[in-house]
């Protein structure tokens, strides 16, 4: 049985290191405003194990002129678990979510292996890509909800 609701931001920890963090130390895993009380995390729960998790950040980012925005970040489905279509349950949970809130938009920054997982739920670049030290190559993403 599948079941997305929110966890601790330290359960996802693990999922974000096997998936974005591999090889580094853990306390890699932790992001500025994890602790923050609009903050909001989720997991994918698979039989009774946390296989995805998502996290959920009111960050207004500059190049978007809307007034409500939210940053998605450390968005990490186990290899496993992977292809299998919980990220996209992960990314819907996220949108309903904030769809509730009316929050405007959601955006992110993509590593260039996701991209087009992204745009396959309707998501956009903006501008040209970057490369975030020791991790790779991003894109900023985005999707207007209102």
């Amino acid at each position: 049985m599948i079941t997305i609701k929110e966890i601790d931001k330290k359960n996802t920890y693990p999922v974000r290191h096997l998936v974005l963090r591999k090889g580094k130390p853990i306390e890699s895993c932790y992001f500025e405003d994890d602790e923050k009380d609009s903050t909001r995390h989720f997991g994918l729960i698979l039989d009774e194990k946390i296989v995805g998790v998502v996290s959920l950040f009111e960050k207004k980012n500059e190049y978007f002129n809307e007034n409500e925005q939210f940053q998605i970040r450390g968005m990490a489905v186990l290899d496993e678990y992977q292809q299998k279509g919980y990220g996209k349950l992960l990314i819907q949970e996220v949108e309903n979510y904030c769809l509730k809130l009316n929050i405007d938009l959601i955006w992110f920054n993509a590593r260039e292996s996701a991209k087009s997982f992204y745009q396959k739920l309707n998501y956009k670049t903006n501008g040209k890509p970057f490369d975030i030290k020791n991790i790779g190559l991003h894109y900023i993403m985005f999707k207007k909800l209102i």
